[in-house]
C-alpha cells in the first residue's frame, strides 16, 4: 500500500514569466497528483502537491530544476498540508 503524502513548497528565484506554473501543471498531472500551484507578490511561486509519496518527492526534486528558461535558487518545503483531492490546477 502506498503512503500519500501532502506537502506545501515555496520555490525561489527566476520563477515567474517563464512559464514555471503551467509546467508545474503538465509535470504534477502527469504524476498523478492533486494540488495547485500560484504567483506570490514577492515573486517566489508556491504550490501544494498531494497524492503517493514517491510521487510527490519526485515533484519536489523536479521543481529544483523547473522549466528550461527558469534558474531555481532554492525549494522549501514548509510542512505538511492538508490532503487535497481533484485535478491540480493555477490558482
Amino acid at each position: 500500500m502506498t503512503e500519500n503524502r501532502s506537502v506545501r513548497v515555496r520555490i525561489s528565484g527566476r520563477v515567474q514569466g517563464v512559464g514555471y506554473r503551467a509546467w508545474t501543471v503538465r509535470r504534477a498531472s502527469a504524476l498523478g497528483l492533486s494540488g495547485w500551484v500560484r504567483n506570490l507578490a514577492d515573486g517566489d511561486v508556491e504550490a501544494v502537491f498531494s497524492g503517493p509519496a514517491e510521487y510527490v518527492s519526485e515533484m519536489i526534486a523536479a521543481c529544483r530544476e523547473g522549466p528550461r528558461m527558469a534558474s531555481v535558487r532554492a525549494v522549501e518545503e514548509l510542512g505538511p498540508d492538508e490532503p487535497y483531492a481533484g485535478r491540480f490546477e493555477v490558482r
